[in-house]
């Protein structure tokens, strides 16, 4: 990482979906898929399904914010969730799969609850905005063959964030411009 990097870590579901869409961005230096926010050292992917870890599954992104500000990262991630479902993600249901925003100094924190206030008022949504604002803990890269799954198993991947209905509620919510991006 350059010293101009920062660190920024989301948790929107399955992290198989949240890795393309930052991935395609300028100024990203690296998505990482993982385990965040529990209480577990080390946890497996196994464990962290088991929903006895406390762990979200989660992306954590390194990136320029001279080239992409951690505002427009914020932004992104909204489009990429149901910020209103508390307990999961689409197919995918349990603790694991919630959603949050992990922030790592003040400004981040701050950033995100003017956005998440911002969108909230927005009226996109009819029910309340529940993705919590939370300090980042300890985050724990997922096993290899999580990493870039978009990229080493694109059908899977492609069938799966359809059947799992993230692609038809991302595309009636943020139309089909957004659509291409993920």
């Amino acid at each position: 990482m350059s010293e101009k990097t920062e660190l920024a870590t989301f948790a929107g579901g399955c992290f198989w979906c949240m890795v393309k869409p930052f991935h395609e961005q300028p100024g990203i230096e690296s998505v990482i898929s993982g385990y965040t926010g529990g209480h577990k050292p080390n946890p497996t992917y196994r464990e962290v399904c088991s929903d006895t870890t406390g762990h979200f599954e989660a992306v954590q992104i390194a990136f320029n914010p001279e080239i992409y500000s951690y505002e427009k990262l914020v932004e992104l991630f909204w489009q990429l969730i149901d910020p209103t479902d508390a307990a999961g993600q689409f197919g995918d249901r349990g603790e694991s799969y919630r959603t949050a925003i992990f922030y790592h100094n003040e400004e981040q924190r701050d950033a995100a609850e003017r956005s998440k206030k911002k969108l909230g008022e927005s009226g996109k949504f009819s029910s309340p905005i529940v993705t919590p604002i939370l300090p980042a803990k300890e985050f724990y890269p997922a096993e290899e063959y999580h990493q870039d799954y978009y990229k080493k198993n694109p059908a899977h991947y492609e069938a799966y964030r359809h059947g799992s209905g993230r692609a038809g509620f991302l595309e009636r919510k943020w139309g089909n411009s957004q659509d291409a991006k993920l």
